[in-house]
């Protein structure tokens, strides 16, 4: 359960319009639910520090968590943010997944450096595994994103200006929310980034064109931001067109009009200057100071003079708000992390530069692979990062200790994290639930049904993990259930079972329930971490300690014999029984897996501070996809023997596997 409930604003929000202009235009469903949660207020959670980085004077975060949690820690903390930057869900209906690749058994690189030379290394082993699914209900999404946006206004200072990263499929909606929530007149632009150049998939026979931009949605909280003007270099084209005229030393320049326009409306002074009477954009003085330079043009006595502008003194081209010069982020590219959706540092610079200053707060609540975190600490900014799913976190923070920056890692004990990210969780839910079926016959709002031999069909209602709004079963959840959900049942439908991760309080819900004599289908509320709770287990490891004798320095060293991982098997069985299926596809190879099963390792720390509680990575390893390793952030062209030392001596291991789950062992010496 939350702590408490923090307000999205300082006053009630009775008598605000929630989603007018869709009420209005589109007769919006579910805009009543929206005005119930946010008179509820943001649900505040425990908030739980994992790890420290560095000695993180700044208070930067990387926080596992839901926008809205986020936000009312924040706010219940008194931290405001200066820039918001986001990259939600598109609502584009497209599943999400990252490559999992099996990394180099140690023992092949022994033999490597027995002989000397590298071997061949066989084409990369790996499988897709799931991060999350944008897959949204309109409705839905826009109830969910105005929740979020509502939350991040909430937590923002009086001069920040917040950017929006959307595409095609629901931009012009969320522009709808924007302008509702921030003001119309606080829209700054509405920019255009041209993400690639072309799509293979377009020629002959398709039917739209291209799809290579994306919209950024560019707004301002009040009348002051933060707002520094850039200038683009201009083109060679522009230059070869523009500059034509070079002085003896090279120097290219082109001449722009001394006169101006609006006369003595406008404060111009009047004179005569080489035989020519106007009204000029400089005073006198400075024009004769700018003839003596050498700086005035005449082409002939009784000509009006012109000035000369040097492309060297030429600031560019101000920045407009259509960005063809950002590539997007290329597989050969160093920051590329293998993380889907990636947006290319590059983007993210302009985007500070422009709308921020150093020492400033940024934040995102949808981070992903941490580019707003890791541009924000190359610029000297302070950051948040923010996301729900933990690769996004392990991304992150292997990103920012790479590049040396010092930061808090901080997890919300909402219950929602029960395991790698929320796609996996909904898909273990719903195989875990006894006898659920899908249900063709049922609105989506339901998860499928249970046949019962006395009741017939028994409609599931299970919290989508994507959807803060949906995942805590307060009264506005079972009001919808009771005056929309079931109501659009089939008659004969006796009793429906509604699935929670977090209540506000069962004796509430439940009193609320036979309060309310609307319907007679029996409500029965089930807690689905009693069905998880015994599914998240583990991984297995073998591992010896010794004091390091061969070495001048000395130190620890920690060596794993094996490593078992169920989770991880299981994703292996799938992907070599779904090739196996497909036996007449040429050059399939199942994956195997030594013995010992260090392939499936991808990092290790050792904690030599504590025993317990809060991580402290005092030595780190990370294995990339090419089996070389990451040291404490700084890359080698070694390969893994299978080993991590430490100086110190060390208190506890941990190991993340392949697929991104963390488990961590007491060392006995």
């Amino acid at each position: 359960m939350p702590i408490k409930y923090i307000p999205f604003i300082p006053e009630p929000i009775e008598g605000q319009a929630v989603l007018g202009n869709f009420n209005r235009i589109l007769k919006y469903k579910g805009a009543d639910d929206v005005s119930m949660v946010l008179q509820r207020g943001m649900p505040l959670y425990e908030m739980e520090k994992q790890e420290t980085v560095g000695d993180n004077t700044d208070g930067n975060m990387v926080i596992r968590g839901e926008c809205v949690s986020a936000c009312a820690y924040l706010k219940a903390q008194g931290i405001q943010v200066d820039l918001v930057y986001i990259d939600p869900p598109f609502a584009s209906g497209a599943d999400y997944a990252k490559q999992v690749y099996i990394r180099r058994n140690p023992k092949v690189a022994e033999i490597i450096a027995q002989v000397g030379q590298d071997l061949p290394f066989e084409e990369f082993k790996a499988f897709e595994e799931k991060m999350y699914g944008d897959v949204w209900d309109k409705e839905k999404y826009l109830n969910w994103m105005y929740e979020n946006l509502m939350a991040i206004k909430s937590i923002m200072s009086d001069t920040a200006s917040i950017y929006v990263h959307l595409d095609w499929h629901i931009g012009h909606y969320v522009k709808i929310l924007m302008d509702e929530i921030f003001g119309e007149d606080n829209l700054i632009n509405e920019i255009t980034w041209r993400r690639t150049f072309a799509h293979g998939d377009i020629g002959q026979g398709a039917e739209h064109l291209g799809r290579i931009s994306d919209k950024i949605l560019y707004y301002k909280l009040g009348t002051d931001f933060i707002f520094n003007y850039r200038f683009m270099p201009y083109d060679q084209e522009y230059i070869e067109k523009t500059f034509t005229h070079s002085d003896p030393d090279g120097r290219k320049w082109q001449s722009v009009s001394c006169t101006a326009t609006g006369g003595a409306a406008k404060g111009n002074p009047y004179f005569e200057f080489l035989g020519v009477t106007r009204f000029w954009r400089f005073s006198k003085d400075r024009l004769e100071q700018m003839y003596a330079e050498g700086r005035i043009v005449q082409s002939k006595p009784g000509a009006v003079p012109r000035q000369k502008m040097y492309l060297d003194e030429c600031e560019g081209i101000p920045l407009q708000d259509i960005w063809t010069d950002i590539a997007p982020v290329q597989g050969v590219a160093t920051e590329n992390y293998d993380y889907s959706t990636q947006k290319p540092e590059a983007l993210l610079k302009r985007v500070l530069e422009v709308s921020s200053n150093e020492g400033m707060l940024v934040a995102d609540f949808f981070g992903g692979s941490g580019v707003t975190a890791a541009v924000s600490a190359k610029l000297g900014r302070r950051f948040i990062h923010c996301d729900i799913g933990l690769n996004s976190i392990q991304t992150t923070r292997d990103r920012l200790k790479a590049d040396g920056a010092a930061f808090d890692v901080l997890e919300i004990k909402d219950g929602v994290q029960l395991f790698r990210n929320p796609v996996q969780t909904m898909d273990k839910i719903k195989a875990l639930i006894p006898g659920l079926k899908n249900e063709d016959s049922l609105d989506s709002f339901w998860e499928g049904a249970i046949s019962d031999s006395k009741l017939g069909m028994v409609p599931v209602y299970v919290p989508n993990l994507m959807d803060s709004s949906s995942k805590l079963l307060d009264e506005v959840t079972m009001n919808r259930i009771i005056h929309q959900a079931i109501p659009e049942l089939d008659g004969n439908v006796k009793k429906v079972i509604v699935y929670y991760i977090d209540i506000t309080s069962e004796d509430e819900i439940r009193r609320f329930i036979k309060e309310d004599d609307s319907t007679a289908v029996e409500i029965e509320l089930r807690d689905l971490k009693a069905v998880l709770d015994d599914v998240i287990i583990g991984d297995y490891a073998e591992f010896h300690t010794e004091e390091r004798t061969d070495d001048l320095r000395g130190g620890w060293r920690v060596t794993v014999d094996k490593f078992l991982s169920d989770r991880v098997m299981g994703k292996i069985e799938e992907y070599n029984w779904k090739g196996q299926l497909n036996a007449g596809k040429k050059g399939f190879k199942p994956i195997e897996i030594s013995e010992e099963g260090l392939e499936l390792i991808e990092f290790l720390s050792l904690d030599c501070t504590a025993a317990a509680g809060e991580w402290h990575s005092d030595s780190e390893i990370k294995i990339d996809k090419l089996g070389y390793v990451i040291r404490n952030g700084s890359k080698t062209k070694t390969f893994w023997d299978g080993t991590i030392t430490s100086d110190a001596k060390p208190l506890r291991l941990k190991i993340r596997n392949i697929c991104g789950d963390e488990t961590v062992w007491e060392i006995e010496l």
